[in-house]
């Protein structure tokens, strides 16, 4: 079974904007061909759901989840939301947040067991999404900006932050996650890996202008090589 693969969606490499996956199911935001569809199930190997979010495909910036819990800002349309929840219906819960930070899967980077959140959400906003995905939490900074889920990439074997992130800041993650982290880039030299990569425990999705070093580094990090 293949476990990596380039794309890009309708031309456009930021993959990791329109799709959330986790190690049982993935949620895309963008009616893709049955071709492209075909190739993110094999990867992945789990079923992928389609919804829009906040009228728009960006599955990616406005959702964060992981096995158990679909978190989703309180923009989300009505509609949209049930759609979801019938779609994951057996599968996973769907919870809303009510935060001004609406960019969850920005500002949120989890697996099944930690997240790592933006220091700008609130002491509430901390706990509720704590609870929520049912995971240990820390607030803290990666690289420039107070985005972690952008910065960085994480499975429940493995994870792969931007070379801008700072060292000290990829020993205090590795000490919460429990395991070593690798470093590296994506889409020919971004370290905005949120952007170029859609990853689980079975495979990962890179965009199409990524350098066959750059999936070495992140095929490693990932825990399959």
């Amino acid at each position: 079974m293949v476990h990596v693969d380039k794309v890009n969606f309708k031309g456009d490499p930021n993959i990791g904007l329109y799709c959330v996956a986790t190690d049982k199911y993935a949620i895309l935001g963008e009616e893709l061909s049955k071709t492209k569809l075909k190739i993110l199930e094999e990867v992945l190997n789990v079923p992928i759901i389609t919804s829009k979010i906040y009228g728009t495909p960006f599955m990616g910036i406005f959702c964060v989840a992981n096995s158990n819990t679909v978190l989703v800002p309180d923009i989300i349309f009505d509609d949209e939301f049930e759609n979801l929840k019938k779609q994951l219906k057996g599968i996973a819960e769907i919870k809303k947040i009510k935060t001004l930070k609406t960019a969850l899967g920005n500002n949120i980077l989890c697996n099944d067991k930690i997240a790592i959140l933006s220091q700008e959400f609130s002491e509430k906003e901390s706990k509720d999404i704590q609870q929520a995905l049912s995971v240990k939490t820390k607030n803290m900074k990666l690289a420039e900006g107070d985005v972690p889920g952008s910065y960085g990439i994480l499975t429940n074997k493995g994870g792969i932050f931007g070379s801008i992130v700072q060292n000290s800041e990829i020993k205090t993650s590795e000490k919460l996650i429990g395991f070593e982290l690798g470093v590296g880039t994506v889409s020919t030299g971004s370290s905005i890996m949120g952007s170029g990569i859609i990853a689980n425990s079975n495979g990962f999705l890179v965009s199409s202008n990524s350098t066959g070093f750059e999936m070495g580094r992140i095929d490693e990090s990932l825990g399959f090589i």
